[in-house]
């Protein structure tokens, strides 16, 4: 199985891992390691992919129901399977997950090793605040928090509508330097940064230390599922957990 391991500065005690597609059991369209249990695939086969990520970490990770909201749950406490987009552990051995297949993870520590967290981030919830809500939750100076940007679609293939742009403007006329004039589909479309805007949120937010921003799902057909490319198609995780040394 392969994994993306975030390349940041984050204390010894702090582990991270982000999914790739490779690995697993599921079939087409779903190839291989889905993660994902909400797309249709062969329960069977997910829970073998989930089996088999188990292997690799301290603990079973807290599982959300995302819905491209804001929040954010504690997952030293939580039961069962939140609805939310994002948790935060003090714990160690607590892992903290989110499933993506275009859409942004973003993980969180602080350098002080004391507390991390997982968001997930369309470009609702990242325009509705989901990541500035982790960074509240992290109860940490924000310019303690160290974030990396996991895969997610690149900024050369996320088509969106003068809508979206609008709403980001709303938020901070900033926002206009990521956004360029789309050549795919004409007038009132726009090629969106989901990076870059996430930089741009986490910084008002006070988190200046953030690394990761360098893949595209939608391109690297190899290595990620894709929604926006694929429609049906497998779900990748992004986890971060307090190590129990």
């Amino acid at each position: 199985m392969d994994f993306l391991i975030p390349d940041w500065p984050a204390p010894v005690n702090i582990q991270a891992r982000s999914t790739t597609r490779h690995g697993g059991v599921s079939a087409v369209p779903y190839t291989s390691f889905n993660l994902g249990d909400h797309v249709g695939d062969d329960p069977v086969a997910v829970a073998t992919n989930r089996n088999e990520l188990r292997t690799y970490l301290p603990a079973e990770p807290l599982w959300l129901k995302q819905v491209h909201g804001r929040g954010v749950v504690n997952a030293d406490e939580a039961q069962g399977i939140p609805e939310a987009d994002g948790s935060f552990s003090r714990q160690a051995g607590r892992i903290c997950a989110v499933l993506t297949a275009d859409c942004l993870p973003v993980l969180f520590c602080d350098r002080s090793g004391t507390v991390v967290a997982a968001a997930h981030a369309g470009w609702r919830g990242l325009a509705d605040g989901v990541l500035e809500a982790a960074v509240e939750a992290m109860s940490v100076e924000p310019g303690e928090i160290l974030a990396w940007l996991g895969p997610a679609i690149g900024p050369q293939a996320f088509e969106v509508g003068e809508d979206v742009r609008e709403v980001f403007m709303a938020h901070d006329p900033v926002a206009a330097s990521a956004f360029m004039p789309s050549a795919f589909s004409g007038a009132g479309k726009w090629l969106a940064d989901i990076y870059l805007l996430a930089r741009q949120r986490l910084a008002r937010a006070g988190v200046t230390r953030v690394y990761g921003g360098e893949y595209c799902t939608h391109t690297d057909t190899e290595r990620f599922f894709s929604y926006r490319r694929d429609g049906l198609t497998g779900r990748m995780a992004s986890l971060v957990w307090l190590d129990p040394l």
